[in-house]
């Protein structure tokens, strides 16, 4: 048990508020102020650079890029998203907005990634559709000195008092809207879960979380990583992206109690179009070299090109529902994407995926096959009959299937697929030689 209630009060000190964006590496970056001023850069933002976006993991800048030392940008933000947190004994209040960034005439840039999200919402919203989502996220605690506790045990909660409701309460004063914290399986691992929200709203609060998480993990001088794998042979941190639909008046459309899997024909639209494109959003959703060391089958991660009903190795589920007295179903069923890491950005991920979901609505596809098995144990012609496919086993892989996909590229424009491919081209680079345990070290440290 951690006690910091001894921790010395902050001198009375200026208060700093940050604009945000979180890039394609994942990395959360930005630019401070004195919050007194608020108002002021709300309306003007703050400075941003092209060649920011970039950036590697490792703050080493892909060269070239469509940019180099040219242009100027602002981060502008969303005053809807502001995170506030002064409830952190010892340390200055946690103040930050998520922004867009623009041209120097406040349009959005089109290499953009929450600019991106929105305007896939806004497809969305032509077709009829609104998306509510929720990001729930996996996380361990490095530095710890603890004796074991097993998984899921409420003393594995305990003996990290308190962290854990320190931790809610900060999240709940940013506006996070957790909803439940628990011990996971994995060695000092937890999960964090937030109500769903609109699905731009639900993207800034997957950031939140993380950058809320590390702060208070930091209190007690422990690293909170996110990272896919910390250690070679230790259970993967995942991040679950999850969805469902509305119609433009706010009545739920997923749900038919009729149809395979409860689900309606255009959630199963949706599914199809994610399965059809899956090996190419693994290079957005699975975006580093140690996300595939998570990847791998039998891991309750997602390894196949696999649609499923409350199964853990599918890639893309459809979730429980309760079904106790009053309770709506129709209000409940979401589907669930599992491929995806905090190497990720949640916007982008979450802008991917709907993207590749959008392409089966329109398309009018038919839902995917249901799979209740592990579907690395089906025989190769159950597999071919399924339609079931291994996902890219690694990063250069994924690249190859997205370059491959004229569908998913024809999202961005050529300046962002550039960019994108040269900073994970360097980043592969970086790492190159590094054993598993190396690896796993490496990202630790920054995810």
């Amino acid at each position: 048990m951690t006690d910091i209630t001894t921790a010395k009060t902050a001198p009375e000190t200026m208060e700093l508020a940050t604009f945000v964006t979180t890039d394609i590496a994942g990395i959360t970056r930005g630019r401070s102020f004195d919050a007194a001023q608020t108002d002021e850069y709300l309306r003007k933002g703050v400075g941003w650079v092209p060649a920011n976006l970039a950036l590697t993991p490792f703050d080493v800048i892909a060269d070239p890029n469509p940019w180099g030392s040219s242009g100027d940008l602002r981060l502008m933000a969303d005053p809807n998203s502001k995170a506030r947190v002064t409830c952190l004994p010892g340390v200055s209040p946690l103040h930050f907005y998520h922004s867009d960034i623009t041209d120097l005439k406040g349009e959005a840039w089109d290499c953009c990634v929450r600019s991106f999200l929105k305007r896939t919402l806004e497809e969305y919203e032509k077709v009829g559709l609104k998306v509510v989502a929720a990001v729930e996220q996996e996380f361990q605690l490095l530095g710890v000195d603890w004796p074991h506790a097993p998984s899921f045990g409420l003393r594995a909660q305990r003996r990290a008092d308190p962290f854990a409701p320190l931790l809610m309460q900060a999240l709940r004063e940013a506006g996070a809207e957790p909803e439940t914290f628990l011990p996971e399986y994995g060695k000092d691992q937890f999960e964090i879960t937030c109500s769903p929200s609109p699905a731009l709203e639900a993207a800034d609060r997957g950031i939140t979380i993380r950058a809320i998480t590390k702060e208070v993990a930091a209190l007690f001088g422990w690293n909170a990583s996110f990272a896919p794998k910390t250690q070679p042979d230790g259970v993967g941190n995942g991040v679950h992206l999850h969805f469902s639909f509305t119609d433009l008046a706010g009545t739920p459309v997923t749900f038919d109690a009729s149809r395979p899997g409860r689900i309606s024909q255009t959630a199963g639209a949706f599914a199809a179009g994610v399965i059809r494109h899956l090996p190419a959003l693994i290079a957005f959703t699975a975006p580093s070299v140690l996300s595939y060391l998570r990847l791998v089958p039998h891991h309750w991660s997602a390894a196949y090109t696999c649609f499923g009903e409350r199964n853990r190795e599918a890639t893309l589920r459809i979730c429980p529902t309760l079904d106790l007295p009053g309770r709506d179903p129709s209000r409940q069923m979401n589907m669930e994407y599992r491929a995806v890491d905090a190497c990720a950005s949640p916007h982008l991920s979450l802008a991917v995926v709907l993207k590749a979901g959008l392409e089966g609505i329109k398309a009018g596809l038919q839902d995917p096959p249901l799979i209740s098995s592990d579907p690395s144990e089906l025989s190769e012609a159950d597999q071919e009959r399924l339609g079931v496919r291994r996902l890219p086993a690694s990063l250069p892989e994924a690249l190859d299937r997205l370059v491959q996909d004229e569908v998913v590229t024809g999202w961005f424009s050529e300046d962002f697929l550039d960019c994108y491919l040269a900073m994970k081209r360097k980043e592969i680079e970086l790492v190159d030689g590094l054993n598993a345990d190396e690896l796993c070290a490496r990202y630790a440290a920054i995810y």
